[in-house]
């Protein structure tokens, strides 16, 4: 594949916004964008983009809106999905695109997202943990997705959520080791999410849902338009022990799916799958480029 330049991209101008980018491996290697989740930066990837770039590919990993200093607006209006899909757009169009997308957790729901809204500038699709919208919003109708997800009502409310991520080792960080990070994770995320001062920002993602679903969700699109129908060759690559993110979303996605569709499970893995299964990770997202190879 022949894209704009050989120039490492390290930065992407976006509606004002400039937006970090780690541009790494061989750099005439095909192009893969990676999507981080919350509450984690484009290092998220850092296990599983050597192993992609030891086969020959050079990956984007992009540091959101809200994770980048210098795309940190302050009004919830400004995290609506639309905008941070036209924000991935705008890195697509810089490298020259189409590209290989890959997202986990949040950064899985605005890869949906783009996918359904800008099929041509992806070749394909790899979402690792979250399912199809579509999918999700069937699955919060079961008790047990409800349950998993009254998180994010939490992080909703101003202001409490970051005053408890103040302490270190307090109700935030506990949190996180119950959901399965590490030790060395969750420090990992003091260091590059609290003390980075991204956390209000990061945190303006779940405070924006209201305002991203519009009058396209309140007239019940997702109960199954054409414009919820995924055309690009799809891996959804899921760990049984996500506490996140139940089965029924999951396995309700491939209907959604119009392409080659491969589901791929990991037993005995939490939610963090890049960092802790970085090599099924790697292999999944190398099996779905290769199919189209």
């Amino acid at each position: 594949m022949t894209y704009a330049s050989t120039d490492r991209i390290t930065t992407v101008e976006h509606a004002g916004l400039t937006f970090d980018v780690l541009d790494e491996g061989p750099a005439d290697g095909t192009p893969v964008v990676l999507l981080h989740g919350f509450p984690e930066r484009n290092t998220t990837w850092r296990l599983v983009a050597p192993i992609l770039h030891e086969a020959g590919l050079r990956t984007f990993a992009l540091d959101q809106r809200g994770y980048s200093p210098g795309a940190r607006p302050r009004r919830r209006r400004d995290y609506q999905v639309s905008l941070l899909v036209r924000d991935v757009v705008a890195l697509i169009e810089r490298i020259g695109g189409p590209v290989h997308l890959v997202g986990h957790d949040w950064g899985a729901a605005v890869g949906w997202a783009t996918v359904l809204r800008r099929p041509v500038l992806i070749t394909t699709w790899t979402a690792v943990s979250v399912p199809h919208p579509a999918a999700f919003a069937r699955a919060m109708k079961t008790k047990s997705q409800r349950r998993r997800s009254r998180y994010m009502a939490f992080f909703t409310v101003p202001l409490v959520p970051e005053l408890t991520a103040r302490k270190p080792g307090g109700r935030f960080d506990q949190s996180m080791r119950k959901a399965g990070m590490t030790a060395d994770e969750v420090a990992r995320f003091r260091r590059e999410i609290v003390e980075y001062g991204a956390l209000p920002h990061a945190l303006g993602w779940y405070r924006a849902l209201p305002l991203s679903g519009g009058k396209r969700r309140r007239k019940g699109s997702t109960g199954g338009g054409a414009d919820h129908r995924v055309t690009v060759p799809t891996t959804m690559l899921w760990s049984d022990r996500d506490i996140a993110i139940g089965r029924v979303g999951v396995d309700g996605t491939e209907r959604w799916v119009d392409a080659p569709y491969e589901l791929i499970v990991l037993e005995g893995v939490t939610h963090w799958i890049p960092t802790q299964a970085a090599e099924e990770c790697a292999a999944a997202i190398l099996a779905r480029i290769r199919s189209v190879a």
